[in-house]
């Protein structure tokens, strides 16, 4: 089976993004603890999602360029994104049938807690109804567009988490129900609205 590595044009001679079947020589320090455990498990053929890890020295020339993206990387996350798409047949923020990827960001050492995770990224106002159509779910697609926005919202826009909690007891308050999983479609889409 071809690797999404194999499909992906030459790169500049200082890379920033692996894919997880992709050699790398840097280990724990340059993939993270998650990245260089999803590459191992890959490469011993365990079943792991297609997906790519963007370095930690990325994160180092972030910083040192005054949080300012280094040179080449979104090159190199269009490149791996657009092998991704051709490995799974779907397209990041498709109407249809979106690829949606995770984002969970990891150091060399474990920190729990302490650096948050984006799911469903790739999904949007067409893209959630796509998916509800996909997955003949459309509670399931828009649970997951509201939690995106509201890991998205609460980790790069410094969105206060307890804005969402709030919102989330509104809405069961004005159904008069407990639980989340009470909550049906139409009142996932006004939370998302919200």
């Amino acid at each position: 089976m071809q690797g999404i590595c194999e499909t992906i044009p030459a790169l500049p001679a200082h890379r920033y993004v692996y894919d997880f079947d992709e050699p790398s020589d840097g280990g724990r320090g340059l993939l993270g603890g998650k990245g260089i455990g999803l590459a191992e498990m890959t490469q011993l053929g365990v079943p792991v999602p297609a997906g790519f890890t963007i370095t930690t020295d990325a994160c180092r020339a972030y910083m040192a360029k005054g949080k300012d993206l280094p040179d080449g990387l979104d090159e190199e996350i269009d490149q791996h994104l657009a092998a991704l798409e051709q490995r799974t047949g779907k397209r990041f923020g498709d109407p249809e049938d979106p690829l949606l990827v995770s984002v969970r960001s990891g150091a060399a050492v474990s920190m729990p807690g302490m650096m948050d995770s984006i799911l469903n990224l790739g999904l949007n106002d067409a893209a959630v109804e796509g998916l509800g159509r996909a997955t003949g779910n459309e509670r399931f697609a828009n649970d997951s567009y509201r939690r995106l926005i509201q890991m998205f919202g609460k980790s790069v826009c410094d969105v206060p988490g307890d804005a969402f909690e709030h919102a989330i007891d509104d809405a069961k308050r004005a159904k008069g129900v407990e639980n989340d999983v009470d909550l049906e479609t139409d009142d996932l889409r006004a939370l998302v609205t919200t």
